[in-house]
């Protein structure tokens, strides 16, 4: 049987397989059923910089909040206690320098624009998780509440509604997911109202197999023919159901029937899944772990035509209070052993990771296609302090949303950019100030969706794409 949630997040979450994929069965009621439903888009031609650049997206998420100022936007010049442990380095780029600890991303920073601008008002991992997902805030700002089947969907679900992929069986894919903020789902992830029809599919930890998606090998007596017999008996079945019951639901398990029957039946798809496939040396570059090979799985899922990649980088946003010398459950949620953390665990890791999926892109030749976005929730507050109320010894920084530093890499985006700025000690943005609702306008219009256009629920009320605008500037 195909997982269609893996990892050992849903249960030890306190939310079951079962329970998490009801959520969008009960949101499935809501939605439209019986066909494909129309879509009542409005995707006018956009003369938008960037628009229809990119054939694909992969969305890097930092869960837990990474620290702007030790990472992509250092303050060396800033008071002891704000500045940090860490020295800058230079880059690529004159003029241009990030944290000492991600040498190779600095080596490659003629190949991205970094953003250090982004900014709101949300300050805790659910709800902005939620924010950093949908582009839209909770109803429940600053808190974190668990997945409803009311929430707004998220960005896959949304490209599904208004311009469904043909190219693979899923219009998006999650990596190293669910994501857990430390411990339980976070909302964001979901296809919300929209319904089952159209979740995104998720993988769990891809490097403990050889295929990433377990059971996409058909049994060894079962033929094509067999198999191909079997999918029209079901559908037959299910049909005479259907037509007999009127159960709306059947006809949303027809949908993921039909869709774990494509990724049986086709070997092109079965291949992406499948990191054995890979030089032994390119993986050693990923890193052969959780975030290393999701990253990897992100750039073959692209190559088979996947339109939206979320590689959730770490799955857990602070699991290093339950594992702290596992890398692997370590998020960038560092209230306090923050220096630590980053050097020995968080940083060494990244920079490896992302910085062989942008050159690997980029060596490919799909860089010019795809639109990278590495991003977290929020960033970390300009202050060093310990608190008392967390695990850890030596200090480390609050969450801080006011701003905070993001990347962005491909499909026409300025190479060797820096957008925006935050002022002398990256408190506030000091111009240029970006949104979540900003990013996500800005993904949309690279696949070539009009972020000001709209989709419509069951009932034909209208929900924006987007509520932001495109960042034109990063284009040259």
């Amino acid at each position: 049987m195909l997982r269609f949630f893996s990892g050992k997040g849903a249960r030890t979450a306190g939310i079951s397989r079962r329970q998490w994929l009801q959520i969008g069965t009960l949101a499935g009621l809501e939605t439209l059923v019986g066909g494909r439903a129309p879509r009542g888009v409005d995707a006018t031609k956009s003369k938008i910089a960037g628009f229809g650049r990119a054939r694909s997206v992969i969305l890097v998420y930092a869960s837990g909040g990474q620290s702007q100022l030790d990472t992509w936007d250092p303050k060396p010049s800033a008071p002891d206690g704000i500045r940090g442990e860490f020295a800058p380095i230079a880059t690529a780029v004159p003029g241009v320098n990030v944290c000492e600890h991600m040498p190779r991303l600095a080596r490659l920073a003629d190949r991205y624009t970094i953003v250090r601008s982004v900014s709101h008002d949300d300050l805790d991992h659910g709800s902005a998780s939620y924010l950093a997902l949908t582009g839209r805030f909770h109803a429940r700002k600053s808190s974190n509440p668990p997945p409803s089947p009311s929430d707004d969907p998220t960005y896959g679900a949304v490209l599904k509604r208004v311009h469904r992929n043909d190219r693979f069986p899923y219009d998006c894919v999650h990596v190293n997911g669910p994501l857990q903020v430390p411990v339980l789902p976070s909302p964001g992830q979901n296809a919300g109202f929209l319904g089952r029809n159209y979740e995104p599919l998720v993988i769990g930890d891809a490097s403990t197999k050889r295929v990433a998606l377990a059971d996409l090998d058909r049994h060894v007596d079962v033929s094509l023919d067999r198999l191909n017999g079997r999918q029209s008996l079901r559908a037959a079945l299910e049909a005479a159901a259907r037509d007999a019951a009127g159960d709306r639901t059947r006809v949303e398990m027809d949908q993921l029937y039909r869709q774990a029957f494509e990724l049986l039946n086709s070997p092109q798809v079965s291949q992406a899944f499948d990191l054995s496939l890979e030089d032994s040396r390119l993986r050693d570059r990923y890193g052969r772990h959780r975030s290393g090979q999701a990253c990897l799985l992100a750039r073959r899922l692209v190559e088979a035509g996947v339109p939206l990649v979320t590689v959730f980088f770490n799955h857990t946003a602070r699991g290093q209070d339950t594992a702290p010398t596992d890398t692997n459950a370590y998020g960038w949620d560092t209230h306090n052993d923050i220096f630590d953390a980053l050097k020995v665990h968080l940083l060494p890791r990244f920079d490896a990771s992302f910085a062989t999926l942008l050159q690997d892109l980029d060596d490919r030749g799909l860089l010019e296609e795809t639109l990278v976005v590495c991003m977290g929730e929020f960033g970390r507050a300009p202050r060093v302090a310990l608190e008392p109320r967390f695990a850890g010894s030596s200090p480390g920084r609050k969450h801080w949303a006011s701003v905070y530093s993001i990347v962005l890499a491909g499909a026409g985006v300025q190479r060797g950019g820096v957008y925006g700025a935050s002022d002398a000690i990256g408190a506030v943005p000091a111009r240029d100030r970006v949104t979540p609702g900003d990013v996500a306008a800005t993904m949309f219009s690279a696949l070539g969706i009009d972020p000001a256009g709209h989709y419509v629920d069951a009932l034909g009320r209208p929900f924006p794409i987007a509520t932001g605008r495109p960042m034109e500037s990063l284009y040259g």
